[in-house]
């Protein structure tokens, strides 16, 4: 026994900041190991990191002690990627972009107790191989859910880093940007477990050859977008920073002033940025007749792009809104999906607070209800067929999917980004619309405010020199027009529901197999040396 006057040391405050900080470590090496993807995406562009981005995560989640701990650490991993890939939010959001990553990061949760109940120790071929399979398969169907438009939209996407990979591009072709997605997992997934059974790994090293293989198989395979012969001149309006924050029309005329520029070049269609037209044109009789006029001598229609309040539909919408040279066409498409915070917020009565600390929107925007083709005609006396989508709207595969299912020849991307001018926002949404080509085989064109305006082909492969975000300018892209329909078109997001499937199938697997294990231990199986044997004290 010690002496009476024995007694535990004072805590001390460096004891407890040592206590504080080895609970905080690890879900801190979580966080940040879970935001190293954002570096494979712009302005770093490290696209090849992202085959191996998630081994630290991985690493770190496979190490925890417990399944339960794991899934905590998963949270953590969720919260370190949501952050990293949606820093562009934060002049919207502020500080809240904390509280909103820490909502949606409970989705990577499963993924952590996943990860370490196939991969904690040397995992033997079984679960090397479930690991192979079943990894792959939930982080997609994390990308799945979040990708909702109410959750945040499919912004982030590990699959859309590749956008400048051929072979990226034809995979997106049959299965969208959910198969690179799956392609980039799987290769992640392969790495540790060569690195946790090294020696014993020939599950992992024939999964990495066989990954390869289909690869190079479905490049080569894929139904390529065939081309009609006819080309689109499109002609881009920028007009720059120096008037995009203007509320009264300086853009406008900055914009008329480079149209005017196009003459020479015969486009068949000029088109503006988003939020180019800051009033209402059912309001504005002599704008409508300036837009004419400059339709009448460029010798094209203008697809202008109206962010105002409407007559008569009590709210502002965002639309892309087309003007001939003899005034309003009636041709007309109103925004469907909204940017959450940035042009509504989500559940305002309890999250209004944020727009009182942020940029966060003061009014929401009303919604469109169906996507809309509009018929234009060109030069050669034809007509094309485009189908316009409003900034955000372009992060969706399936919008762009099913404005080509209606007839577009030609996806046309109005954006603008100024609020983020200074953060990688605007040239990663430019890289999405290489994704949206090659997804349906057919060109895009992104015309912006402020920068990043582009244009991809129907593979994917950039059109021309982009306008960057310090330029005010104006140029025209010429685009092959294509026909046919890739598998993508065809089939749709039948990768992300394949997932679901296997997953369920898994779980209910594992249920069965659990019942019988449960059911071999027979209640009377109890040791004979148990004290609650009758013949226990033997």
């Amino acid at each position: 026994m010690g002496e009476q006057g024995d007694a535990p040391a004072p805590r001390t405050e460096g004891g407890r900041l040592a206590r504080l900080w080895r609970r905080a470590r690890m879900p801190l090496l979580a966080a940040a190991t879970g935001a190293l993807p954002v570096l494979v995406f712009p302005t770093p562009g490290w696209w090849w990191f992202a085959y191996v981005c998630l081994v630290p995560l991985l690493l770190v989640l496979r190490a925890a002690p417990t399944p339960r701990r794991a899934a905590w650490l998963g949270w953590w991993g969720g919260i370190g990627f949501l952050i990293g890939v949606m820093s562009w939010l934060i002049p919207s959001v502020g500080p809240a972009i904390v509280v909103l990553a820490a909502f949606l990061g409970v989705l990577w949760a499963p993924w952590g107790w996943l990860v370490r109940r196939l991969l904690h120790g040397t995992p033997d071929a079984g679960r090397a191989l479930a690991a192979l399979v079943l990894l792959p398969t939930g982080w997609l169907l994390t990308e799945t859910v979040r990708s909702w438009q109410y959750l945040g939209g499919p912004w982030g996407l590990l699959g859309a880093s590749q956008y400048q990979q051929h072979f990226a591009l034809r995979l997106a072709s049959v299965g969208g940007v959910w198969l690179d997605s799956l392609l980039i997992v799987a290769v992640n997934t392969a790495v540790v477990v060569l690195l946790a059974a090294w020696g014993r790994s020939a599950v992992a090293w024939l999964t990495l050859l066989s990954l390869a293989a289909a690869t190079v198989a479905l490049t080569a395979w894929a139904p390529a977008p065939r081309t009609t012969g006819r080309t689109a001149a499109i002609g881009v309006v920028q007009p720059g920073m120096a008037v995009a924050n203007d509320a009264v029309g300086d853009r406008t005329i900055r914009g008329e002033q480079l149209t005017a520029t196009l003459t020479a070049d015969r486009p068949d269609l000029v088109l503006w940025g988003e939020s180019s037209v800051s009033f209402d044109l059912g309001t504005r009789p002599d704008l409508v007749a300036r837009l004419s006029s400059l339709s009448a001598s460029t010798g094209a229609d203008l697809l202008v792009n109206v962010d105002a309040m409407r007559p008569g539909k009590g709210g502002i919408y965002k639309s892309s809104v087309l003007v001939g040279p003899q005034g309003l066409t009636g041709q007309r498409y109103d925004k469907i999906r909204l940017v959450p915070f940035g042009e509504y917020i989500p559940l305002r009565p309890v999250l209004g607070w944020i727009k009182d600390f942020s940029k966060a929107a003061a009014v929401d925007r009303r919604r469109g209800s169906e996507p809309v083709v509009m018929t234009v005609p060109t030069r050669d006396g034809g007509t094309l067929k485009v189908g316009p989508l409003i900034c955000f709207e372009s992060a969706f595969p399936d919008m762009s999917r099913a404005l080509v299912q209606r007839g577009a020849q030609v996806i046309l991307v109005q954006s603008a980004t100024p609020t983020f001018q200074d953060t990688w926002a605007p040239e990663q949404h430019a890289s999405l619309a290489a994704l949206r080509a090659a997804e349906t085989g057919r060109p895009v064109v992104q015309a912006t405010l402020t920068g990043v305006s582009v244009a991809y082909d129907a593979s994917g492969r950039q059109v021309g020199e982009r306008l960057g975000k310090d330029s005010s300018a104006a140029t025209v892209y010429t685009v092959p027009l294509t026909t046919g329909s890739t598998l993508y078109d065809r089939w749709g997001n039948w990768v992300p529901t394949g997932c679901a499937l296997v997953l369920l199938l898994s779980g209910g697997a594992w249920l069965v197999s659990a019942q019988r294990n449960r059911a071999r231990v027979s209640p009377d199986s109890t040791p004979e040396n148990d004290a609650d044997h009758p013949s226990g004290g033997r």
